[in-house]
């Protein structure tokens, strides 16, 4: 339950993911640290690839996840920061150049803005449009290589800037779902940022990290360099594929080729000494299946192998091969492979580690959160707050409050009601024998049992 003194600051996040629908609601405690108050998480099933491919069942998703997360908050949400993700997300570079026609004053936040914003006015493919500007580095009259040009003087500001775009309709359809489910969108945020904010420290940002969050239907790949988002990318395969590996490749169904993944999976099959033999249970009167356990992580390795292939070719792409310091950082489900790290290392060359969202969060948070899962929902949340810091909009309402001024208004109903006095009430006996007063106890306790309902304590399950 959320403190009351509290709960003005407390915001909302949603992660919309293929296999799972997270909301949680938290806020920044004295220390700078997130203090989750609410987590509520659902099967998805109207999600595609990261894409809402059923407008119903991921609005009857949301609706779910939320309710839980409510009652675990004590609050209801009104606002929320959603994540946006899927193969349509594409990034590219652009120069950007501001003449400044007083050089006697210094170069202000007002003068970055404007070369930020006249980025927002690029020419793109049809149905695309700009999600993230991200400065690089700036030049202030041929003098380059600067990172925060604020305060100096010069006439050309310059700037290079990575731009994150994505599909309308894509966007549209999460807005969709989310008014459809009752709340409304402060914030769209690119889920592989999202995830950076919660795994990454700044000094992995600054020496040079590429994060590959594995979900279940994307991998999301990011890489960072002196501390600035440098390549973002989405590869339109993750955890899913794998599995779809399993059930073919051993011929099972698909929920026991996904348990077979999530328990006895390995994505190293070197790593395999003991090779048990997995035994299945076969259909009405058909024999059980017997599947070795090097063969199963055979098939995941393949798909794992495939995968990193793509993250390899990105680095490449990006520029950035021989500058990535501090290696790489798996999260998402599908970093809870057993022996990822040791595939990832064997296979690109550079250092591998399992980020777990706990960089930000304060003591005492549950081992449920700790889990790359949740990754994304966690960086959401963390990534809303640091933006909200200044327009201090206000995601939840108390239902304390909601439902105290209902009481209130019930038990003035019950008082204001113009009733007989119950001492004075009278009863005409039927067999002709005079009126009698009747015993006034009943009334009483009536009524008492009335006042007493609607002045008990809320209850704390709301």
């Amino acid at each position: 339950m959320s403190d009351q003194s509290n709960i003005k600051n407390i915001a909302v996040a949603l992660d919309i993911g293929t296999t799972k629908v997270c909301a949680i609601a938290g806020y920044l405690n004295e220390y700078g640290k997130l203090e989750i108050v609410g987590v509520g998480t659902v099967k998805s099933e109207g999600v595609s690839r990261g894409v809402v491919s059923n407008i119903d069942k991921t609005v009857k998703a949301i609706r779910e996840a939320v309710d839980i997360a409510e009652r675990n908050a004590g609050c209801k949400f009104k606002l929320v920061h959603v994540g946006i993700a899927g193969q349509h997300i594409k990034s590219l570079h652009h120069h950007g150049l501001l003449v400044r026609h007083d050089s006697n004053t210094e170069i202000s936040q007002q003068d970055i803005d404007k070369l930020i914003k006249d980025m927002y006015k690029l020419v793109l493919p049809p149905g695309d449009k700009i999600l993230h500007v991200v400065p690089q580095e700036y030049t202030v009259d041929d003098e380059q290589e600067i990172f925060d040009p604020i305060g100096m003087s010069g006439v050309r500001l310059e700037a290079n800037f990575h731009i994150i775009t994505g599909q309308i309709t894509a966007s549209r359809n999460i807005l969709r779902c989310v008014e459809k489910a009752g709340l409304e969108v402060a914030d769209v945020t690119l889920e592989p940022i999202a995830s950076a904010s919660a795994v990454l420290s700044d000094e992995e940002k600054e020496a040079g990290v590429v994060l590959v969050d594995i979900g279940g239907g994307t991998t999301d790949i990011t890489i960072f360099k002196d501390g600035i988002i440098r390549h973002t990318c989405v590869i339109p395969f993750g955890g899913n594929v794998i599995t779809k590996d399993i059930r073919e490749g051993c011929t099972v169904m698909g929920e026991q080729a996904e348990k077979l993944k999530l328990r006895f999976g390995s994505a190293l099959a070197d790593e395999i000494y003991d090779n048990r033999i997995i035994t299945i249970p076969g259909f009405r009167g058909k024999e059980h299946k017997e599947i070795s356990e090097k063969n199963l992580s055979r098939i995941i390795q393949a798909r794992v192998e495939e995968i990193f292939d793509y993250v390899l070719w990105e680095i490449r792409r990006s520029g950035f091969e021989n500058k990535l310091i501090a290696g790489m950082v798996l999260t998402g489900g599908g970093s809870l492979l057993k022996h990822i790290d040791l595939l990832a290392e064997y296979h690109t060359g550079l250092q591998a580690r399992v980020g777990e969202p706990i960089e930000h969060l304060a003591h005492g948070y549950t081992t449920q959160l700790a889990s790359p899962v949740y990754a994304t929902a966690i960086g959401l949340l963390k990534y809303c707050i640091d933006t909200n810091l200044d327009d201090k909009k206000v995601y939840v309402e108390d239902i304390r409050e909601l439902t105290q001024k209902i009481r209130e208004t019930e038990i003035e109903k019950i008082e204001t009601v113009n009733t007989p006095d119950i001492d004075e009430m009278e009863v005409m006996d039927t067999d002709g024998g005079g009126a009698q007063r009747v015993t006034p106890g009943i009334f009483k306790t009536i009524f008492k049992k009335t006042k007493e309902f609607f002045e008990t304590g809320i209850d704390s399950d709301i």
